[in-house]
């Protein structure tokens, strides 16, 4: 039975993949289907958000089917601070997240009231983080069931620890990137205090490499893109920050 993408609110992309973007602050959420097994990619900005979106997770995959994986991207606030929701899901994240975790909790915090996140739901989901139970130094391969999924580790960029996700065409699909935060489609690519300015450009070089000329790129804000504009953001960002 085709999943019902459309009846919990996601964007399909292809017959085993899907997106949501979440209100707010426009961050992106994937789902990827397997034969036996389910990943979802970001957990949203609180707990109230990673709990919606494990609750469409389960509606789209029906037969009492859960998210059984859950990717991030990187430790920005909007992405993980849902990720308590996830209770029991195998998390994976970029080699260094754990210490971002750990020594930055109250950073996240900050950030998020400072963004306009209710100030306690802030403070409960940042006490409940959980940290990634697999840390990503080059590639993890994922066996979903009928479907491989590549988590590869090809920052630093956009933060210390980037993290994208290639998903293999199937059923006359594209393949499919979901980029987190190195590419936006939405506004200008933003280089906090964690960005690593100097080596983004790379980070989407490889990024290029993963997917290819042909594949469907998923940005962490805003509308999906191809390769061409992947690489004008690069032309851009190397511009900006004066890199080759």
């Amino acid at each position: 039975m085709t999943p019902a993408w459309e009846a919990a609110g996601w964007e399909r992309l292809a017959p085993r993949v899907g997106r949501r973007r979440l209100p707010r602050w426009d961050c992106t959420a994937g789902l990827v289907v397997g034969d036996d097994a389910a990943l979802m990619i970001e957990a949203g900005s609180s707990l109230a958000e990673g709990a919606a979106l494990r609750t469409q997770a389960r509606q789209i995959l029906g037969g009492g089917r859960r998210v059984t994986h859950l990717a991030l991207t990187h430790p920005h606030f909007d992405h993980v601070l849902g990720a308590a929701a996830f209770a029991g899901v195998e998390v994976y994240g970029a080699v260094g997240i754990e210490t971002v975790f750990t020594k930055g909790r109250e950073e996240l915090r900050e950030d998020a009231v400072r963004h306009g996140l209710d100030a306690d739901a802030a403070a409960e989901a940042a006490d409940l983080l959980v940290h990634p139970h697999h840390l990503v130094c080059g590639e993890w391969t994922l066996d979903l069931g009928g479907l491989q999924v590549l988590l590869a580790n090809i920052g630093p960029g956009h933060s210390g620890h980037d993290l994208a996700v290639l998903v293999p065409g199937t059923d006359g699909a594209p393949e499919i990137v979901f980029c987190g935060d190195l590419v936006e489609e939405s506004g200008e690519p933003q280089a906090g205090p964690d960005a690593v300015p100097k080596r983004w450009p790379a980070a989407l070089d490889r990024l290029l490499d993963l997917g290819g000329e042909d594949a469907l790129y998923v940005p962490g804000h805003g509308a999906t893109v191809n390769a061409a504009f992947v690489r004008a953001q690069r032309a851009t960002l190397a511009a900006r920050f004066g890199v080759s």
